[in-house]
């Protein structure tokens, strides 16, 4: 017991309460995702409604659906990533013992940090040449460079949630000791 009565808080629930911040950001980078598909979607409406009812559709929706949907779809990589939500072919272990499963998640949790590690780094070697081209879209002359910003944070921050997976994963370790 700690002078002020309470009990001690373990080293993992310590851990988890410092990534508190961390796991917000990510979801709410998640939230501006789907504010952005919800823009995207709205503005798709408004497209096709103009189109329909006085014949002139919005000049380069097709620019900004396929940027839009782009940077949403990144956005929500590290909530899923923070949350499990990969698809997963648990049939082939679900008879495992946990020791295996632990040993699994381990591993699985490790490549994801290498593989978001090797998307982020090439991410930026990308917006960097996007800038240098000076390439915009076709239609309404978009920089291509912009809806890399958004794409290289939110790599960033699935390089933070496959770690945070991975510390998530680390206890399971203590199977091994049983």
């Amino acid at each position: 017991m700690h002078d002020n009565g309470e009990a001690p808080q373990d080293d993992a629930h310590r851990e988890r309460q410092r990534l508190v911040p961390l796991r917000r950001l990510i979801e709410g980078w998640a939230l501006v995702g789907g504010l952005v598909l919800v823009a995207v979607i709205l503005m798709n409406v408004f497209s096709v409604a103009s189109g329909a009812l006085f014949g002139r559709p919005l000049a380069g929706d097709f620019e900004m659906v396929e940027t839009g949907v782009a940077v949403a779809a990144f956005a929500f990589l590290p909530w899923c990533t923070l949350t499990g939500g990969h698809v997963s072919a648990d049939a082939f272990t679900e008879r495992a013992g946990a020791r295996t499963k632990a040993a699994l998640a381990i591993l699985a949790a490790t490549i994801g940090v290498a593989i978001a590690g090797v998307l982020f780094w090439r991410m930026c070697y990308g917006l960097a040449d996007q800038i240098s081209y000076g390439e915009t879209t076709a239609i309404i002359s978009i920089p291509l460079w912009w809806a890399y910003v958004p794409v290289v944070a939110s790599l960033a921050l699935l390089v933070v949630a496959a770690v945070i997976a991975l510390a998530d994963a680390l206890p399971a370790r203590d199977m091994w000791h049983d």
